[in-house]
This record gives structure tokens, sequence and C-alpha cells, in this order.
């Protein structure tokens, strides 16, 4: 089991501390650093940043939105950041939300399994740099077909610089069974979120993709990095409360009703589909405090690492025996130090 920081995306400005976080990961062997993006501060500027400061831990994107780069734009931003790491950066991407995708970035959301195949396929082409790269695709035609406002002189184009590595690792952020299977498929690596080692559904997700014809990796090669809230702390039950407002506002905040919150749909497939009625009701109505609560401590602990240190030492062994490779944490130095104490020894 390998241990990852996780310094998230900002919430109002930089996080404090971070350059301090990031030296002390490092310092404690930690595996690899990551940087997300939601509508605010980017994933790729702050990983470029801070990890230049950095010597040996790998460099990942946790996640960079597709819909906010086009491809070849995602794949120059890779290139260039594998060159300045010295060959130490990961991609994660993955399709957002229908809030995110048509609110902030104003794209279409529809069919994100089949864009993300055509996505993946021209990244890969323009690392290949084995020709110009043309896509006939539905969702990033490659050059631009003719049509009103197109003037019709696109070439196909091979990238300018030969890649430090052209096979960079793609990992693919996936909640549902169908995106997990692709990332089985397609990646190197899976980006984990609100996971709970114990359901089966994802393991057989995960099986189905490494059995289809042409899949990139098998489950002895193929990592999962899970992001992890990990709080020391003698009362779980205090360490419960310090991380229901997260849970609240992902089960209950993020997405809508219906269907479409794809964070709730781990939650109901784990059969909470009543508590998460209930939580997102509270939560889309303005109550937040009161949906925090009602989120049972048992899924809560399902999916965490919280109380003491004895206690995270017993449930990680579930973790371990899982197929989970690599654990996503945040937190201070102190709280890192109490990680890699427990989780590396």
């Amino acid at each position: 089991m390998k241990l990852a920081l996780n310094t998230g995306y900002w919430a109002g400005g930089p996080p404090a501390g971070a350059p301090e976080m990031i030296a002390e990961a490092e310092r404690l062997g930690f595996d690899s650093i990551w940087c997300s993006e939601a509508y605010g501060s980017d994933a790729l500027t702050p990983l470029a940043w801070w990890g230049s400061a950095t010597e040996h831990v790998r460099l990942g994107t946790a996640i960079v939105q597709m819909s906010a780069r086009q491809p070849a734009a995602t794949a120059m931003a890779a290139m260039t950041l594998d060159y300045l790491s010295g060959g130490r950066f990961i991609l994660g991407i993955g399709a957002s939300g229908p809030q995110v995708v048509e609110g902030w970035y104003g794209m279409p959301f529809e069919k994100p399994l089949a864009r993300t195949r055509e996505y993946i396929g021209i990244l890969r082409d323009i690392w290949a740099r084995k020709r110009p790269v043309t896509n006939d695709g539905a969702h990033y035609p490659l050059p631009l077909r003719s049509g009103d406002g197109v003037a019709g002189l696109g070439k196909p184009l091979k990238s300018s610089i030969h890649p430090l590595r052209e096979d960079i690792p793609i990992f693919l952020a996936a909640e549902g069974p169908k995106n997990v299977s692709l990332a089985a498929e397609l990646c190197d690596g899976w980006v984990a979120m609100l996971l709970s080692p114990h359901e089966q559904f994802y393991a057989d997700a995960l099986a189905e993709g490494f059995a289809r014809q042409g899949a990139r990796r098998s489950a002895e090669d193929f990592e999962v990095a899970a992001m992890v809230p990990l709080i020391v702390d003698d009362d779980v039950e205090a360490a419960v409360d310090m991380v229901r407002p997260f849970y609240a506002l992902y089960f209950g905040g993020m997405g809508a009703k219906g269907g479409k919150n794809f964070h709730a749909n781990v939650a109901i497939r784990m059969g909470y589909e009543a508590d998460i009625t209930e939580i997102q009701n509270l939560y889309l109505d303005g109550k937040k405090n009161e949906a925090a609560a009602v989120i049972p401590s048992e899924l809560i602990q399902k999916m965490s690492l919280l109380g003491p240190a004895d206690k995270i030492r017993h449930d990680l062994e579930a973790w371990r025996d899982s197929f989970v490779t690599t654990l996503l944490i945040a937190g201070d130095p102190p709280l890192l130090r109490q990680a890699a104490e427990i989780v590396l020894g």
C-alpha cells in the first residue's frame, strides 16, 4: 500500500502551508502528490509550481476535467509537465458532472463514456507521434469538419516536440460501474472517490474491463488511487463528525436529484438509498448541518479511516486486501507523519 498527498482544489484561495505539506510528504516517502480542479483553481498550475520543489514524488492531476480543454491542449500540458518533472507526471482525467460541464464550461455533457474513449485515443495518438493526428469521432473531429463558421483550412498536425515519454500514465476518475470498467480497459489507473473496499461491484466492474479485448492492463499492473479521509483521534464519533460536512456536500449538494448525482449513487448502490434521499432533501433545502447529521456513521466509516491508530490499522487491512494500491489523503505535516507511521510502518 502506497501513500499519496491530495492537495485538492482551492477553497477561496491557495491552501495554507501547501509547500510544507508537500515537502513533508516527499521526505516521508509518499509515492505522489495530486492537485484537483472544480470551477476555481486549475489542477495543472499548482502541480507545476509546487512540484518544482520536489525530486522524487510523482505528480498527478485528480482530476483534469475533460470539458475544460480540447484533447490536444491536455496532451500538450501533459507532455510539458512530464518534461519539466523528469518523467514523473500522471494525467488523471474525468468527465466531471453536468452541472459543471454545462454550467461552467458551456459544453454538452451527453455520452460521457464515448467522449472519454475518444479523448484518450487522441491523447495517445499525439504522444505516440507516429503520424499527423486525425480523428473521425463525433465529439472531437480532427481536422474540424466543414460547416457554418469553419474556414475549412485545418490540416492534420503532429506535435512539434518529441515527448519525454510516449506512454504518459492516464488515470480515469470514475464512480459508476461502466466508467470503472472503461478505466480498467483503457487506462493505467483509476482515481476512486467515495470508495468502500468492501463492495464487490467495484471488483466486478474492474474485472469486466480487464477482460475486454485489447485491454491495456491487467489487475496485476493496474493502479487504484483512492481518496480516503484519514483522521487519527481517540474518539471515533468525533472523527466521524469532522468529515460529515465533506460527505454531506458530495451526497447532498453535488449534482441533482433523480440519478444525476454520481457521488450519491455510490452510497445508493451500497444500500443507503433512503438515507441519501433524506440527505439530499435537507441539503438542497439549505439545511446543510441537518443533512450532515443524518449521514449514518457506519457509512462514513466504511469509506474512511477514522479513530485511534489501532482501529485504523485494523480497518486498513480491508483496504490492503482490496484492489486499492494507493491511499490519497489530505492533512497537515503532523497528520502525514501519523499516516506514514500507520500505513508505511
